[in-house]
């Protein structure tokens, strides 16, 4: 028995580690630097709720809008493999716009009444929340490219490496991409419980300075990102000189580290489709047309599709009808609404949740995932994509049972029967542990497959396209999420900060069918779209 399970800890956590390689670290701290982004999550929620007049349509909305960029990732890609010697300033360009972004948020709290001079506060906020993801799409695109270049395929002799073995590698370095991310999570959240200890005796000037603090210590971010490919250029400078030292000339010494084969050719489909995808989405954003959100949805969606196609001719016939069921199944999967912040606001209102409370919450949910990403590695090697998702949607909709069943009174019940141990933190804290593992699950797979399918000359512009499409997917939950909460509107109560007189009444008599209409979505859609699948007879990563 103790055998079994050292071999189990051995393959799902030892392994890992000694499969580790110094080539990883670099795309592994951008990597980070997203996963240390978090340390602002609890900060955002309670801004929002008490200092803006934002309803929850409208934040729906407002994530459509900063989901967008991440469809940016097409030309970028593409732009990543023209300039492949230079894609380290991509990373720089992308950490100054995540600066610019918390400077913004820093003014709003330090500094409150020099920025509504300027600006409303709350066209402030829009801008920080637009500034942020546009900042990090530019730097994922190159920490993802970044991954793929850092798996050989080739060993120390020359010889291909298998499929299977390529697999389990890709597999692995994603697992570490999301490891690096999770970790950072994890790091953020004991932060936040350490600067939230005590703040139900605090008053509300001491909560805004320990919130300036918090953003001012995010601005790690961007540096923890530059740094990392700082080390990137470090290491092949190193591998160059190496290569120098066994006679190797300087300038081919350079070419063997770049890791392209060669330099494509400018694909003008994807550059020339990507521009009218920009222009086209900058226009309907600015303009007041009526659905221009699900009219940018629309358009980015075919221009996504189209560039697809055109990619996907590189394929094999039995490749492109895997990456056409595994893309469908993913795209449905993540397009799934959710119930918006009005839970997180009923949760603090009437559930009584403050910010250390959702600090531990949150540094339970990170560390479980963590977990969950090494404990279901093999689970996740050894499964089609389709098996992975199903088991997901029906495992999380159960999860959202006590969610449901809170709002309905069942915390109450079981505290009256438990002596008052079993009440609404005791039931969000097991939920919470019980789910954090699934939560990165489906995203290693479908990142791990792209990878592996990458052609040689074009990884970031494959890896793109791909996540663009997917990345939509997400474009296409917030947009089921504003739909939700304009049939199911939930308020919380907005209180004016220089009157100190309440403008709007909390109502949150429309939370319980909302949640129930999400759970039901959630569960029946995925399951549609693996039957389909089935049915049409594509195949499954």
């Amino acid at each position: 028995m103790f055998a079994r399970a050292y071999r189990w800890i051995d393959r799902n956590f030892v392994e890992l580690g000694r499969e580790m390689r110094l080539s990883y670290l670099p795309p592994l701290m951008v990597y980070v630097a997203a996963g240390i982004s978090g340390l602002t999550g609890i900060v955002g929620v309670f801004f929002v709720k008490d200092y803006l007049g934002l309803s929850a349509a409208f934040l729906a909305a407002l994530g459509f809008w900063a989901g967008i960029p991440w469809a940016l990732k097409m030309p970028l890609g593409h732009l990543v493999d023209l300039a492949w010697r230079w894609k380290s300033a991509f990373v720089f360009v992308g950490a100054g716009l995540i600066a610019a972004s918390l400077f913004i948020m820093i003014g709003l709290l330090a500094h409150t009444d020099a920025m509504r001079q300027v600006m409303r506060a709350e066209a402030w906020y829009v801008v920080s929340a637009l500034l942020a993801p546009i900042g990090y799409v530019v730097q994922d695109v190159v920490a993802d490219a970044m991954t793929v270049e850092a798996v050989p395929r080739t060993d120390a002799e020359g010889r291909p490496v298998d499929a299977a073995t390529l697999k389990l590698m890709h597999t692995t370095m994603q697992t570490l991409g999301r490891v690096a991310i999770i970790g950072g999570s994890v790091a953020v959240a004991l932060a936040n419980v350490i600067m939230f200890n005590g703040v139900e005796t605090m008053h509300e000037a001491e909560k805004v300075r320990i919130y300036t603090r918090i953003y001012e210590y995010a601005l790690v971010i961007p540096v923890v990102s530059v740094l990392g490919v700082a080390l990137g250029g470090w290491l092949k400078l190193q591998r160059a000189r190496a290569l120098r030292a066994h006679g190797v000339a300087w300038r081919r010494a350079l070419e063997l580290v770049a890791e392209q084969p060669q330099r494509p050719d400018p694909n003008w489909w994807i550059l020339g489709g990507s521009l009218v995808f920009v222009v086209f989405t900058a226009v309907m954003g600015l303009a007041d047309v009526p659905y221009n959100q699900e009219i940018v949805f629309a358009g980015s969606l075919g221009i996504v599709a189209f560039l697809m196609a055109k990619l996907m001719r590189s394929l094999s016939p039995a490749a492109r009808r895997t990456l056409l069921g595994t893309a469908i199944v993913i795209f449905v999967y993540r397009a799934m609404p959710d119930v918006g912040p009005g839970y997180g606001w009923w949760a603090i209102d009437v559930l009584g949740f403050d910010q250390q409370f959702l600090s531990e919450l949150s540094l339970i949910g990170s560390g479980l995932t963590l977990l969950g990403m090494f404990a279901f590695r093999r689970f996740i090697a050894e499964h089609s994509i389709t098996y992975i998702v199903a088991f997901l949607t029906i495992v999380g909709t159960v999860l959202t049972l006590p969610n449901v069943g809170m709002y309905f009174g069942l915390h109450e019940w079981t505290a009256a029967h438990t002596g008052g141990v079993v009440d609404a933190r005791f039931i969000a804290v097991v939920d919470q542990a019980i789910s954090s593992p699934f939560g990165q699950i489906a995203m290693i797979p479908m990142l791990a497959w792209i990878a592996n399918s990458a052609p040689d000359a074009l990884k970031a512009t494959f890896f793109a396209v791909m996540a663009s499409f997917t990345n939509l997917a997400l474009a296409l939950a917030q947009l089921g999420t504003k739909y939700l909460n304009e049939v199911f509107v939930v308020r919380r109560a907005v209180t004016d900060r220089v009157t100190g007189m309440i403008t709007e009444q909390a109502d949150y008599s429309q939370l319980g069918v909302l949640l129930i209409a999400a759970g039901v979505i959630g569960l029946l859609l995925p399951l549609a779209a693996i039957v389909v699948v089935r049915l049409a007879r594509l195949g499954s990563a």
